[in-house]
């Protein structure tokens, strides 16, 4: 019997990893769809007249084994990836994207679902019951159920070939991540470097059974030589490996791929009757429109440019004076950066990396959630991990009764994608009277311990640690009926408020105290360092802005006008990035070849909302600082208007109950120090 087509008999209905094997999923897949097919069969033929049970709640809940397989599959394909399961997911993709087509497509559902629609004011339903109605309706709408027989095949054919190619970009991208090594043998050119740095470059060398410091261009292994390698050459050889990821002519290269998703992407835009793909993209976001999105970011542009400029003459001048640097490069960004940092600060990383141990930050983050929202982790063993590394916790609440599954997993490994993110392997939902518990995990890429030291994280993955975690908690918080609308199931720019709000407690003493403990002698965190910390926080925060804008821009670039004459993605790229451009193009390098966010992930057109959840995340911080960063009554409107309610009323509305207003951008600008207090 296959096992990922049984109900998990396990400690908390968990995912049996030790016992799925890789050649289980296409079977399982194939399984699970035509049980859901069956079920969407049984909805659609139904005698009795639609109505909002038989219909909507029906369609809800019909899928749920293939869900959970293709969460269990793509959480591997992301963390714990091989060739066969990326062959897997080649041959699953299209078979998905015309499952949900059949659905989208199906005539007779949708009738049923528009008869319901149709009579909606004449029914008694919930706020959650109407979103669920309304946003069916305008799923079928928007995937195309009104448009005529020919055209939706056009559109199955372009989310078929959508879906492989976005998939194809992802693994040469993991493939470029993956190729490149930079093997050291003189340890003169480690110059600079911290002792950990060193320490981790040697143990991977010896890993691969070779001789010296081997880097790489995972973050862990690639951020800390671009910011402390005195070796220049050095570091620019490591940055144009990672700027011209997928960007070289060769069987990796990304540049083809980009020009058909993006024109593929317009092109079922314009099929469904919207003027670019942003256009359809935005239509279910808080900004609603590209105009208003082009708007929000040329106005962060204006605030932040002169500052940024300010920041980079400083930077110029400073590589001057110190090493004679005429023309400052990007690979002499993060160097000289963090020697003036240090020069102003007199902070630094290193200084800072004996206090965040990740055990003890951990117990931070699990402080910080129990303080707010009175949850408590408990280690547990008895659950299946798909790796040794990942850490699996049960969550409970002050009745100790179960609130989430939890897991963690820290470390970069060959087969896992860069960066950090968070997920879940089951979501929440009430079914037959039953609160169905998610079961949540958020993975990371940290420095790996070494022979002499734990894992130390720098002030950076401190934050994203805590970042992952807010995510995390909007997900074990969740407490809706319908598992469309459960935990993160939000506006794409509604969502990333709960991870980024979640940050502001890394700076904060109170919080700090908890954790920030020296991991040798036990010594909590100098209230000198936090100071610092507070201090420095805004320290060229008009470039980072400017950076983070620029790729606003370019998605906003590629997505929210029309691609079809687009022929050359560096050229387009450097037209996009004109006005936020500090420092001189590299021809080597291309951003979009590589920009998973956009191009893999689910940021088309929605790459803007990092920065529009900074507004809403500083100005829902400004309320817990003036009442106290720990305040019940806050922390409770927090969870019960926002963490718990996933997409069951429009963002807005849930915004406002809790805060009593609209955000405004204020609170932003002064915390990033580009307005005065």
């Amino acid at each position: 019997m296959n096992p990922l087509n049984q109900y998990f008999s396990t400690p908390y209905n968990t995912a049996p990893f030790s016992k799925i094997k890789t050649e289980d999923f296409l079977p399982a897949f194939k399984k699970a769809i035509t049980k859901a097919k069956a079920e969407i069969d049984a909805i659609v033929n139904n005698p009795d007249a639609p109505n909002f049970e038989n219909t909507l709640e029906a369609l809800d809940f019909s899928g749920q084994e293939l869900n959970r397989i293709s969460s269990i599959f793509f959480n591997l394909n992301s963390a714990e990836t091989n060739d066969a399961i990326q062959k897997i997911a080649q041959d699953v993709s299209p078979l998905l994207s015309e499952f949900s087509n059949d659905i989208a497509l199906n005539e007779k559902l949708f009738q049923r679902v528009k008869a319901v629609y149709n009579i909606k004011d004449t029914l008694d339903l919930t706020e959650e019951q109407k979103t669920l109605l309304i946003t069916n309706y305008k799923s079928f709408s928007r995937n195309g159920a009104n448009l005529p027989e020919d055209e939706k095949e056009k559109l199955r054919e372009i989310d078929k070939e959508l879906s492989q190619l976005k998939l194809k970009f992802g693994e040469h991208v993991l493939a470029e991540t993956n190729n490149f090594e930079m093997l050291i043998t003189n340890e003169s050119d480690l110059s600079g470097l911290p002792d950990g740095a060193k320490e981790a470059a040697k143990q991977l060398a010896e890993s691969k059974q070779k001789e010296g410091w081997l880097f790489t261009l995972d973050y862990p292994s690639y951020i800390p030589f671009m910011t402390y390698a005195d070796n220049r050459e050095l570091r620019k050889t490591l940055s144009l490996a990672f700027g011209s990821k997928a960007f070289k002519g060769d069987a990796l290269d990304n540049q083809d791929i980009v020009l058909k998703i993006v024109k593929l992407r317009y092109e079922r835009a314009q099929l469904l009757g919207y003027k670019t793909h942003a256009h359809f993209v935005l239509e279910e976001r808080m900004a609603k429109t590209p105009e208003k999105v082009q708007e929000f970011l040329n106005e962060l542009l204006e605030k932040a440019k002169p500052a940024a400029e300010r920041e980079f003459a400083n930077l110029q001048d400073f590589a001057k004076e110190l090493d004679g640097i005429d023309n400052l490069q990007k690979w002499d960004s993060a160097y000289y950066s963090e020697k003036l940092k240090q020069k102003l600060f007199n902070l630094d990383d290193e200084q800072l990396k004996p206090y965040f141990k990740l055990e003890n930050v951990i117990l931070g983050v699990f402080t910080v959630a129990h303080k707010l929202y009175d949850l408590n982790f408990e280690e547990i063993h008895d659950i299946d991990t798909y790796h040794d590394d990942v850490l699996t916790y049960k969550v409970t609440d002050k009745n100790g009764d179960l609130v989430s599954i939890f897991y963690a997993d820290f470390f970069p490994r060959q087969g896992k994608r860069n960066g950090a993110w968070m997920t879940s392997f089951k979501s929440q939902y009430i079914k037959d009277g039953k609160n169905e518990r998610p079961h949540i995990s958020i993975v990371c890429n940290f420095t790996k311990p070494t022979k002499s030291k734990p894992s130390l994280l720098t002030f950076n993955e401190v934050t994203t640690l805590f970042h992952e975690f807010g995510h995390a908690l909007h997900g074990m918080l969740a407490n809706t009926t319908y598992q469309s609308l459960s935990g993160t199931s939000v506006y794409w720019d509604f969502v990333e408020l709960p991870s980024q709000v979640l940050e502001n407690w890394c700076y904060e003493k109170d919080a700090l105290e908890d954790f920030a403990k020296h991991y040798e002698t036990g010594e909590i965190i100098p209230m000198e360092l936090i100071k610092k910390i507070k201090e420095s926080s805004t320290f060229h925060e008009g470039m980072q802005t400017l950076r983070q804008l620029s790729f606003g821009l370019l998605d906003m670039g590629w997505h929210g006008l029309d691609p079809s004459n687009i022929k050359d993605v560096k050229q387009y790229e450097i037209n996009a990035f004109k006005d936020t451009q500090l420092y001189p193009d590299i021809k080597e390098n291309c951003m979009s070849t590589a920009f998973s966010h956009i191009f893999q992930g689910g940021y088309s057109s929605g790459y803007y909302s990092y920065k529009w959840a900074e507004v809403l995340d500083a100005d829902a911080f400004e309320y817990f600082a003036e009442e106290g960063i720990f305040n019940k009554t806050v922390a409770n409107k927090f969870k019960e208007n926002v963490l718990s309610k996933g997409g069951t009323e429009d963002p807005m509305v849930l915004y406002k109950r809790f805060r009593g207003q609209e955000p405004k951008p204020e609170a932003l600008l002064k915390r990033a120090g580009l307005i005065e207090k």
